[in-house]
């Protein structure tokens, strides 16, 4: 499902050829929704213990999906972590008007995700159900935290 503008939805998440892409609770329904998937990208869960080790263990997308406030903390407890420097990190959230959605609102998830010292630079509806808003290193922090991650 493409959504409102029409564009794949890989594309709208900034998913491209040969990327490492991690998912946290996603819906069953995702890899259906995730078409055309471009070639050479894999996919698997976000490790949920540990803490990666080089720029090769992050990912270059991470899709979080949460469904209240307890979830959103857990979610990007450790999933910034998991992110390349120059990689984004989409939170999912039950849109207002869907039957999963339990309070959560855009409001929450940006203040929570703002907390952890990233950006958001982008929204977009993920399906009928799931809105998303992505999150990034600032540019200006980049070579700071590439220079620290080098470091460790």
């Amino acid at each position: 499902m493409a959504g409102y503008s029409g564009t794949p939805l890989p594309k709208k998440l900034g998913i491209r050829e040969g990327n490492r892409v991690a998912t946290l609770q996603a819906p069953e329904h995702l890899p259906s929704i995730l078409t055309p998937w471009p070639a050479g990208a894999r996919i698997e869960e976000l490790p949920r213990d540990g803490a990666p080790t080089s720029e090769d263990d992050r990912f270059d997308v991470i899709l979080a999906f949460v469904d209240d406030e307890v979830g959103l903390r857990a979610g990007l407890a450790s999933a910034p972590d998991w992110l390349r420097i120059a990689g984004g990190l989409w939170i999912g959230w039950p849109k207002m008007k869907s039957a999963l959605f339990r309070g959560l609102k855009e409001s929450h998830v940006r203040e929570a995700g703002l907390a952890t010292g990233l950006v958001d630079n982008k929204v977009c509806a993920i399906d009928g159900d799931w809105s998303g808003l992505r999150f990034v290193v600032r540019r200006e922090d980049r070579p700071a935290l590439e220079a620290a991650r080098g470091a460790g």
